[in-house]
């Protein structure tokens, strides 16, 4: 099975996706943080301890997946949100690499009218970052699929969360997001597509 390689791998969603994935396929993790290094080096994780921000860790870590390869980002924070993800599909590009997944958020891009005006207040800088690298991955020439899943809450994954195409709100368990990242992976059914991610049987403040 082709190579995972995973950008915010040692924590949240990734952290969750390396543990549903990692005796799979091969997975390969770029990460800043040498005691998350040391536990997905534990999971069977090839991981290359550098900085998304930096241009050379980030073409070894393409290097090292190959042009087979399929990548799944879940960065996010700061220069992460659009800096460090441009600078990976740049990479992607630059070494042959053709798929791949972004993690973003609901209220991105197209869906940035369904927040509210207290949302925009809280979270409006980072989403706006966040649609310039769906923005960026969308016109460039990598087959893409674009995640946005609502709140986000840590747990046992209920399997009850659903894909969407129009407006959503909620919250879903970061399990379920990685739940529904494998299997958007398994099938290929996603690329070209944007999904809303939600699971209406959780309680939580509307977006």
């Amino acid at each position: 099975m082709n190579t995972l390689l995973i950008f915010g791998a040692g924590s949240g969603v990734g952290a969750e996706l390396v543990a549903l994935t990692a005796q799979e396929r091969p997975v390969v993790a770029l990460i800043r943080n040498a005691e998350q290094a040391q536990t997905l080096r534990a999971r069977g994780v090839t991981v290359i301890e550098g900085d998304a921000l930096n241009p050379a860790d980030v073409l070894q870590a393409c290097k090292m997946a190959g042009s087979e390869a399929q990548i799944v980002s879940t960065l996010g924070g700061k220069l992460a949100d659009y800096t460090a993800n441009r600078l990976i599909i740049d990479t992607a590009e630059q070494t042959g690499i053709r798929q791949m997944l972004l993690v973003t958020s609901i209220g991105c891009g197209d869906s940035w009218p369904t927040l509210s005006a207290r949302a925009k207040q809280a979270f409006g800088q980072a989403v706006r970052e966040k649609s310039l690298a769906e923005s960026w991955l969308q016109t460039s020439t990598l087959d893409g699929c674009i995640l946005r899943p609502g709140g986000l809450m840590n747990g046992d994954a209920t399997g009850k969360a659903h894909l969407i195409q129009t407006e959503a709100h909620g919250r879903v368990r970061r399990s379920d997001v990685a739940l529904h990242i494998q299997q958007l992976l398994a099938s290929g059914e996603g690329w070209g597509e944007i999904f809303a991610l939600c699971d209406s049987t959780l309680e939580g403040e509307r977006f």
